[in-house]
């Protein structure tokens, strides 16, 4: 049963899981990044073409969109700490096996396909999940902290392996992340508890089988208005800023130092976006915050139609992308604990993280395409801005309540 408001406000054991989530993620997040600081390195001792490289980079997106739900499965049927544990140690043997690699196939094995499971796994819909079952007061700001790892890795972890990376080697670079996620093991399955107490009665429910619950997903229109407001979120973030806006600064003329410092001040504010988003999520209707944040991020892409002379506009845009970035992460997953259930969260924030992902792949080839057939980016960034509109009408078909959908969560 749930714990009393003064217990759940000194959840002492729930604020170390959210502490090791967020380690969790800032690991696996900058396994993910690496890729790209490692890159001419591998041009220029192994061979490989950037093109390759970047292949194989986009087969791990792929692989991480197909093992997302499975792994949201996995957390309802298994449980939270099986699950993370299995994709720490995922992570940790693709990235040592990585840091060994000295042919093609080696590559796309221990990077594009095993580390990509893990990635999966070790990712921010796990890490909601996990957060859910251990708060129901505060659950917001937790998830918000938690899964700010995710940016904190990108923020803290990289400069610190490309000091690495440039005074040891690569190699030791992957080595050091592969033993990160290795010592994190032990921590995820000393803190994660299989059945947190904080857990709603739902949670105890027996369980349903897959088509079952993917059939109730199917017929909530709660569930699809998330998903699709999701899926477009990836088109926004990872699909065409994450992917586009250096290559986008390169094109107005601006220099490689400056224009990475405003990537980073982006992932700054990225950080403190989620937390505040997090924070907000405990004190106001959840679906028009969403709809603020998605409709605040379209019109932030209006910026970058004016940057092309000004660079102090393209930091103007990184503080204010930044905030409005991750930031839909921590209404997301608490929408999801209410309107769906905590019986089936763990699948349902996996269908979302995949359809998030595939977002990011057609953002990022669309961007591309768009580029080529018009030399400019701006037809980029309007239909960005039309994008996050419509995710913002999606959010707000949503109705505000607290308490589980009965279709979804109850016995």
């Amino acid at each position: 049963m749930a714990a009393s408001g003064t217990e759940r406000s000194t959840n002492v054991h729930g604020w170390l899981v959210v502490a090791m989530c967020f380690l969790a993620l800032a690991a696996s997040f900058s396994a993910r990044s690496i890729l790209g600081l490692t890159m001419p390195l591998w041009e220029e001792e192994l061979g490989w073409s950037r093109s390759f490289v970047s292949t194989g980079g986009a087969l791990a997106l792929v692989v991480m969109a197909v093992v997302a739900p499975v792994a949201g499965n996995m957390v309802d049927r298994f449980g939270a700490r099986r699950t993370l544990v299995a994709g720490l140690a995922v992570t940790a043997a693709g990235m040592g096996l990585t840091a060994t690699a000295s042919a093609p196939w080696q590559f796309l094995l221990f990077f594009s396909l095993l580390s990509g499971v893990g990635f999966g796994v070790v990712a921010n819909h796990v890490v909601s999940t996990i957060i859910a079952f251990e708060f129901e007061e505060n659950r917001g700001l937790a998830t918000g902290a938690a899964t700010a790892g995710s940016t904190a890795g990108q923020l803290l972890v990289i400069p610190l392996l490309a000091v690495i990376l440039t005074t040891i080697g690569w190699r030791m670079s992957y080595a050091a992340l592969g033993l990160a996620a290795l010592v994190l093991i032990p921590a995820a399955w000393l803190f994660v508890r299989p059945r947190p107490a904080s857990a709603s009665v739902e949670a105890d429910a027996p369980a349903r089988s897959l088509s079952a619950r993917l059939a109730d997903l199917a017929r909530s229109r709660v569930f699809h208005a998330l998903f699709w407001s999701f899926t477009l979120c990836g088109f926004t973030t990872a699909g065409v800023i994450e992917t586009h806006l250096l290559p986008y600064a390169a094109a107005c003329g601006f220099p490689p130092l400056p224009s990475a410092t405003a990537y980073g001040v982006l992932s700054a504010f990225n950080m403190a976006g989620m937390i505040l988003a997090g924070w907000l999520t405990d004190r106001m209707h959840r679906p028009l915050l969403l709809a603020i944040i998605y409709a605040c991020r379209g019109l932030s892409f209006i910026l970058l139609l004016f940057i092309v002379q000004d660079i102090s506009l393209l930091f103007i845009f990184a503080v204010v992308f930044g905030l409005f970035d991750y930031s839909t992460v921590p209404p997301t997953a608490s929408l999801v604990a209410s309107h769906l259930g905590l019986r089936v969260m763990g699948l349902s924030m996996g269908l979302l993280a995949a359809g998030h992902a595939l977002g990011a792949a057609a953002g990022a080839f669309l961007g591309g395409w768009l580029f080529d057939l018009f030399a400019k980016y701006d037809w980029v960034w309007i239909a960005s801005v039309g994008l996050a509109m419509l995710a913002a009408l999606l959010s707000l078909t949503i109705r505000e309540h607290r308490r589980p959908e009965p279709v979804l969560a109850a016995a």
